[in-house]
C-alpha cells in the first residue's frame, strides 16, 4: 500500500478560481506551482522589470486576465509579517515571482 503523501506532495483542495484555471479541485502544491508556471511560460507572461511588457523572462509575472482572477484572491501576511495584498490588481500589471507561493497559498482551503 502506497504511503500517503506529506507536505508539498500533498493533494489540496483548490478554491474556484484555481480549480476552474487548472481544470483540477486537487492537486499536490508542487503541481500546483508547475502548472502554473507552465502557463506562465507558454502565454511569455514574464517580464525583467515591473509592470513591464511581457518579454518571456525575467523575475515578475505578467497578470493576463485569466492569471488576475487566481491572483486577486491573494491577501496574506508571510511568516515574517510582509503583507501581500493582490486584490486591487489589474490586467497586465506585475507580480514578483517571489510572490507565487502566497498565490498558490491564497487559492487553496485551508
Amino acid at each position: 500500500m502506497a504511503a500517503e503523501a506529506k507536505g508539498l506532495a500533498k493533494p489540496v483542495k483548490l478554491k474556484p478560481e484555481l480549480a476552474s484555471f487548472l481544470g483540477e479541485s486537487e492537486l499536490p502544491r508542487t503541481e500546483i506551482t508547475k502548472k502554473l508556471w507552465e502557463y506562465i511560460k507558454s502565454n511569455k507572461l514574464q517580464t525583467k522589470s515591473e509592470n513591464g511588457k511581457p518579454e518571456n523572462a525575467g523575475k515578475y509575472i505578467v497578470a493576463d486576465s485569466k492569471l488576475l482572477s487566481i491572483f486577486k484572491n491573494t491577501k496574506s501576511t508571510s511568516k515574517a509579517g510582509k503583507l501581500t495584498d493582490l486584490t486591487q490588481m489589474k490586467e497586465g500589471e506585475t507580480i514578483n515571482m517571489m510572490q507565487m507561493a502566497a498565490v498558490v497559498g491564497a487559492n487553496i482551503e485551508k
